[in-house]
C-alpha cells in the first residue's frame, strides 16, 4: 500500500472508531475521482467522518447544512449589480471548493438538490447564463438519514446516479463503543486531526489510481453483471453505462489502494454493491417480497460467471 495512503487511513481511524472498511471505501471513492453518500441513522458518526476526510485531505472545504429554506444560490452562488462598473458581478456559492461537506442532503427540496446536478457531473456551475468551472479535485460529501425520517425526503434518481458509492455506517461493535465512551467525553478528536497530503499530492494520488491497467476481460465482466441488472426480474430499472463506468473507476481504486496496478475480478465483485446499491429501481414485486437492492446485486454477483485472470 502507498505510504501516503496509510497516513491518511491511520489519521481518519483516529477519529472513526471500528469502521476500517467504510473509511477504506470512502478513500477509494475519492481516489476515483468521485462522490460518496452516507446514509444511515443519526449520530453514527456520518458528519465527524466527512469532516475528518476535509482536514486529512488538505483541501479547501466547506459545509452546508441542508434544510427546507435552503435555495438553490446557496449552493451555487448568484449575480450582483454593480452600480460602480454597470455589471453583473459573480458571487460564489459553496460550491466553489475542493470538498463540498453536504449534510443531510434529502431534508432540502428536490429544487436545491438539482442545483449540484451540473456541479457533480461536469464540475461546472451555470448562473445567469454565464459557466464557471470548479476548482479541482472537487468533491461532494453527502450525508442522509433513511427516507421515513421525519422532515425527510426522496433524492432524485438522476441525482442518485451521481454518487459513486453509498455506504451504511452502521453501529459500533462493543468494543469500539467503550473506546469511544471512554475517549470523547471530555475533548473532540477532530480537534488532533491534521493534514497529512496536499492538494496536489491528493491530484497525484488520484491520476495513479486512473491508469490502472483493466483487462478486456474485466470489461466484459463488468457489462455482464450491468446488463444482468436491467433483465433480473425483480428489477425495474438496472444499472445505467454511467453505472458501469463508476463501478471501473472503484474497481481501479480498489487495486491501487491494495498496491496493485491492475484490475483483478474479486476487485469488481468486492465494490459491485456499493456502486450499484443505490442505482437500482426496484419492481413492485420486489418490494413485496420485500427484497433489498443488496441482495439482488448479490444473486448478480453468484450468478455471473467471474472470469479467470492471473496475477501477476
Amino acid at each position: 500500500m502507498n505510504e501516503k495512503i496509510s497516513q491518511i487511513l491511520r489519521e481518519i481511524e483516529h477519529v472513526v472508531v471500528g469502521k476500517n472498511e467504510i473509511v477504506e471505501k470512502i478513500l477509494m471513492a475519492i481516489l476515483a475521482s468521485g462522490h460518496i453518500l452516507m446514509e444511515d441513522v443519526p449520530g453514527v458518526g456520518k458528519t465527524t467522518t466527512a469532516m475528518a476526510f476535509a482536514r486529512v485531505l488538505g483541501l479547501d472545504s466547506r459545509r452546508v447544512q441542508f434544510t427546507s429554506d435552503t435555495m438553490p444560490s446557496d449552493i451555487l452562488g448568484f449575480s450582483v449589480y454593480e452600480k460602480s462598473t454597470g455589471t453583473f458581478v459573480y458571487k460564489p456559492g459553496a460550491v466553489m471548493t475542493n470538498l463540498l461537506l453536504a449534510d443531510e442532503i434529502n431534508r432540502t427540496s428536490s429544487k436545491t438538490q438539482s442545483a449540484l446536478l451540473e456541479a457533480m457531473e461536469e464540475r461546472r456551475v451555470s448562473v445567469d447564463g454565464r459557466t464557471y468551472d470548479l476548482p479541482q479535485p472537487f468533491i461532494v460529501l453527502a450525508t442522509q438519514n433513511p427516507v421515513g425520517s421525519a422532515g425527510t425526503m426522496l433524492l432524485p434518481n438522476s441525482q442518485l446516479d451521481r454518487f459513486l458509492i453509498r455506504v451504511s455506517m452502521g453501529y459500533p461493535d462493543f468494543e469500539s463503543q467503550i473506546s469511544i465512551l471512554r475517549d470523547r467525553h471530555d475533548r473532540d478528536p477532530l480537534a488532533d486531526v491534521r493534514a497529512v497530503v496536499s492538494r496536489e499530492e491528493l491530484q497525484s494520488l488520484q491520476q495513479q489510481a486512473a491508469q490502472v491497467e483493466v483487462h478486456d476481460r474485466i470489461y466484459a465482466y463488468v457489462t455482464h453483471l450491468a446488463e444482468a441488472t436491467r433483465t433480473h426480474p425483480l428489477v425495474e430499472l438496472g444499472v445505467s453505462p454511467r453505472g458501469a463506468l463508476a463501478v471501473c473507476r472503484m474497481s481501479k481504486a480498489y487495486a491501487f489502494l491494495h498496491g496493485r496496478d491492475f484490475v483483478m475480478p474479486e476487485d469488481v465483485a468486492a465494490i459491485f454493491p456499493d456502486v450499484c446499491t443505490h442505482r437500482l429501481v426496484l419492481s413492485a414485486k420486489a418490494r413485496m417480497l420485500e427484497q433489498p437492492a443488496d441482495a439482488v446485486l448479490r444473486e448478480i454477483l453468484d450468478a455471473v460467471d467471474m472470469p479467470v485472470l492471473r496475477e501477476r
